[in-house]
């Protein structure tokens, strides 16, 4: 089948947009939809845990170190990645509520990503303590090594 004049640069065209589309970051949202104003609409001293629930919904999670659940958590979070890597985070607010024994609000603090920590558990080697010894080492380190348990060895004052 002939081409026609013009149908190889539309052919280009598409296959060059089927490769840069492939090639654009994946984003995602996870947790909360943080909504400014009705963070900011959040006072201490004023707002207590049934206002705070009317107004910004039920937190991401609760404190769990402490029974009196004093300590409320609205989570957000933008990540994007390329093809397979691992999603990175491009943005991210952790709101923190804290109410006082009566239920009232005591303080409201927002973080970012100044508190996201970069972990790489995928090293080849896992760090350890004691000898660096090899395979072999530790196979047959021990040959010629170890007695016989329970019987006294021979010396020239006791033969056995």
């Amino acid at each position: 089948m002939p081409f026609r004049p013009g149908s190889r640069a539309l052919l280009a065209i598409a296959l060059g947009g089927v490769l840069v589309a492939g090639c654009s970051p994946f984003r995602e949202h996870q947790g909360y939809l943080v909504d400014t104003a009705l963070v900011e609409s959040i006072q201490p001293g004023v707002d207590n845990r049934e206002s705070v629930q009317g107004t910004l919904g039920r937190p991401t999670f609760t404190g769990q170190f402490d029974q009196q659940q004093r300590d409320w958590y609205y989570v957000s979070r933008d990540t994007a990645a390329l093809a397979f890597r691992m999603p990175r985070p491009t943005a991210q607010t952790v709101l923190h509520v804290r109410f006082n024994e009566a239920g009232n609000v005591e303080s409201v603090n927002r973080t970012g990503l100044e508190l996201v920590a970069r972990i790489r558990p995928d090293s080849d080697k896992t760090p350890t303590l004691g000898r660096h010894r090899s395979l072999f080492e530790e196979l047959f380190g021990n040959i010629g090594a170890v007695g016989q348990g329970g019987q006294r060895g021979q010396t020239a004052d006791n033969p056995q």
